[in-house]
């Protein structure tokens, strides 16, 4: 009898236990509902190709546009600057003339430590021990090349110039690799100090010709966009690289998409200061992988193939890319937003927006629950990039000091639209969310 009794109590207990998990996951497969309300053209006067990264600095809110380095492709650039106002429409709105340009690290000789290629500045977190605001962290995209970070047979590091992809600008063209770093300023932007790598993929990840035919990468991870949670900076990127040792002979289309997406990583905030080697990816399982080494995207952001997915390499595309992360406090959820890939060159005309309802992305798998991505803006015949959503200058906005990384019930969308003959960063309408689901 007691033997019965204890096993209907176990079976009371998972029954529960299961009718909790079905309940969170009712919950996470039925997203808010939001709208896209046309509103007012807002153009950014600065050079944008990449996240955009801000913060308030005392009563200033500030923003950090733009690209710096050495780039042999492109050409050396200088454009990385920051603007500021009394709220983010004065910000966003600034003449191109007051923009201001940071000191920045110098690229260091080829075969030595120190910042190799061009940077973009994606996120800032803001340490929340400085008083003043003024200690910034920027979490940077890093492009190189076989010339600029070049193979080293004693280290495993760096890149061997053979068969190497095509890059975006034709035939003789080389396409970059990208990864992932840390610099930090202690006078609100103005100067900066590079810190290191945060994550990256070495040369055995690399795809090569003549499977790489995109335009795109040779591989890495790069596009990303972190938010704190907890004991952690979290890091939503891209992933570019073939998941194992790729390989001409054992190459797997289907291999690839599959460890290719948006995925995840994380670093506690107290190993900023000096992050190389500390950032952990997630597996699949858990953040049990090291920075360099092998994760798993997140599932639910992946296209199946069924339904058009493929592989970053493929000229035809059909995966989700550049991820922009916020917590929403009126939802109490986090919104993601991404663009898509349908072709080569990082074609795609089309943005998506997904939820994750789990506060604490470290509890579990909180980090991986996104909803299905849905489509929220559509523009034939352009490519649509880098979507952010960005505060206004509200008295919400303004008192609780919004930025692209915690937002309320509306916000400005702002997007790459880019055409032949013209690129513009611009905002042509206002998101607005309602709580019931969709």
């Amino acid at each position: 009898m007691i033997r019965n009794i204890c096993a209907l109590a176990a079976c009371a207990i998972l029954f529960l236990a299961s009718c909790k998990q079905d309940a969170k996951t009712e919950a996470w497969l039925d997203p808010p509902d939001f709208k896209l309300i046309p509103a007012d053209t807002f153009y950014f006067n600065s050079f944008v190709d990449c996240n955009m990264a801000e913060a308030w600095v005392g009563d200033t809110f500030r923003i950090f546009p733009g690209k710096y380095g050495e780039d042999p492709l492109w050409g050396n650039a200088r454009d990385l600057k920051f603007a500021s106002g009394k709220n983010a429409d004065e910000a966003f709105l600034s003449d191109t003339a007051a923009f201001t340009r940071p000191l920045m690290p110098l690229n260091v000789p080829v075969g030595t430590p120190g910042l190799h290629g061009a940077v973009w500045f994606e996120t800032i977190y803001q340490d929340t021990l400085d008083r003043t605001g003024k200690t910034l962290y920027a979490v940077y995209h890093n492009e190189n090349y076989p010339s600029t970070l070049p193979w080293e047979e004693a280290t495993g590091q760096g890149y061997k110039d053979q068969n190497w992809p095509q890059g975006l600008k034709g035939p003789s063209s080389p396409a970059a690799v990208c990864r992932i770093g840390i610099m930090k300023s202690t006078d609100g932007g103005r100067s900066w100090v590079n810190k290191g790598i945060f994550i990256e993929d070495y040369q055995s990840r690399l795809i090569l010709k003549p499977h790489n035919t995109s335009n795109t990468f040779a591989g890495g991870v790069g596009d990303p966009s972190a938010v704190a949670c907890g004991d952690y900076l979290y890091l939503f990127y891209g992933e570019y690289g073939y998941p194992g040792i790729y390989e001409e002979s054992t190459w797997s289309s289907d291999v690839e998409w599959g460890g290719q997406c948006i995925s995840v990583a994380r670093i506690r905030l107290s190993d900023l200061e000096n992050p190389e080697g500390k950032a952990q990816r997630w597996n699949g399982q858990g953040f049990n992988a090291p920075h360099d080494g092998i994760g798993a995207p997140i599932a639910s952001l992946q296209i199946p193939l069924a339904e058009g997915g493929g592989p970053a390499s493929s000229p035809t595309g059909g995966f989700h890319w550049g991820p922009s992360v916020s917590w929403n406090t009126y939802l109490d959820c986090w919104v993601m937003l991404m663009g898509k890939v349908t072709g080569s060159s990082w074609a795609g005309s089309s943005i998506y927006i997904s939820f994750n309802r789990n506060k604490d992305l470290g509890d579990g798998a909180g980090s991986q629950e996104w909803s299905k991505p849905q489509l929220l803006l559509d523009k034939p015949g352009y490519f649509l990039w880098y979507p952010s959503l960005q505060p206004m200058n509200t008295p919400e906005d303004i008192n609780n000091r919004h930025t692209c990384l915690k937002l309320g019930q509306r916000a400005r969308l702002f997007v790459k639209n880019i055409r032949p003959d013209k690129s513009e960063y611009k905002s042509e309408h206002i998101i607005e969310f309602s709580k019931a689901a969709r």
